[in-house]
């Protein structure tokens, strides 16, 4: 039977600010994914419909890749030998489930308290995840201790993105009726970090990030497909799909997202990582807020302004502590 790898002399480090700026790239992937999957959502009349479409087109395009990569099929062939020998717990193939609960979370509660209040909680959970997975060193080769600089650098991104949605708060709601929400979002946000460290995990120990993708795809096709049936037995109705071809591009996108927090995670750990993702997402939004608005959306001085705050926080947290330096 042969050895587990050793994780620290599978691929040689990247440069923290390199990491952190492929993590921006992967960022930018999610707010085009939302908007391609509010859509789809809009047109199907059916959050969780809609979700469980764009979780089977990414599986289907996976089964498609299996057939042409040779390295995703051997990744995958390694899968079932690393659970066997326990080189990782079995259930961290089951992480999709985890991408399943954030994508049902956000069509249950954003009606509830609004896009700018969801995504404070989920990007609070994710940094505090971050910090969590990376102190503890779940899933991982080593304890990332959290610097003075990551922590401020943590802390900057919340303050960032409570500055960019504040435009989206509406005063007056009961605190009470926002609350049990918010924190079903902060959990999501929160398992968001765990997910990423146990797919950094997987595709490391398999030499394929995409191996991991498809264990996501797969778990949370068959979370969704369970809810979905659930709510077609209590009466839910949704559209028929929809014949626009780029409203399926959201399990693409996802590909992208996964594999790539999967690849880069065992270099940059889950706060840097979820640092560069988070400020990507203030980009993609403000970019796509610029050329392509949605209903009563636009660029706004708030928007701008959390922005230009997240990218200093992330170039904050990425300057080497002063033992690393030395």
């Amino acid at each position: 039977m042969p050895p587990s790898p050793d994780l620290s002399q599978v691929r040689a480090p990247l440069p923290a600010w390199l990491g952190v700026l492929l993590a921006v790239g992967i960022g930018v992937a999610i707010p085009v994914q939302s908007r391609v999957n509010g859509q789809l959502g809009a047109e199907m009349g059916d959050g969780v419909a809609a979700a469980l479409v764009s979780f089977a087109a990414g599986l289907v395009l996976m089964g498609v890749l299996a057939l042409v990569l040779p390295d995703l099929r051997r990744g995958l062939r390694a899968l079932r030998p690393a659970i066997s020998r326990r080189a990782f717990p079995p259930a961290y193939v089951l992480a999709g489930l985890i991408g399943a609960f954030l994508v049902f979370t956000q069509t249950t509660t954003v009606a509830v308290i609004g896009v700018a209040v969801f995504t404070v909680a989920v990007v609070a959970g994710q940094t505090l995840g971050g910090l969590l997975v990376d102190g503890v060193g779940f899933a991982q080769a080593a304890r990332r201790r959290p610097t003075a600089a990551r922590v401020v650098g943590a802390a900057l991104v919340l303050v960032a993105v409570g500055i960019s949605a504040s435009a989206s708060f509406v005063p007056g709601r009961p605190v009470l009726e926002l609350l049990l929400p918010a924190l079903l979002a902060l959990l999501a946000g929160t398992l968001t970090g765990f997910q990423q460290a146990m797919n950094g995990r997987i595709g490391t120990l398999t030499r394929s990030p995409l191996t991991a993708t498809v264990t996501n795809f797969s778990g949370g096709t068959l979370a969704l497909t369970v809810v979905f049936a659930v709510r077609m037995i209590l009466g839910a109705t949704p559209e028929p799909l929809p014949g626009d071809w780029w409203l399926y591009l959201g399990g693409p996108l996802g590909i992208v997202f996964i594999a790539g927090s999967a690849a880069l995670v065992p270099h940059t750990g889950v706060l840097l990582l979820g640092l560069g993702v988070v400020t990507g997402q203030l980009l993609g939004s403000l970019a796509l807020d610029a050329v392509a608005p949605a209903a009563g959306a636009g660029v706004t001085v708030t928007t701008v302004v959390g922005t230009v705050i997240a990218l200093g926080a992330v170039v904050i947290a990425t300057l080497p502590s002063r033992r690393a330096r030395a």
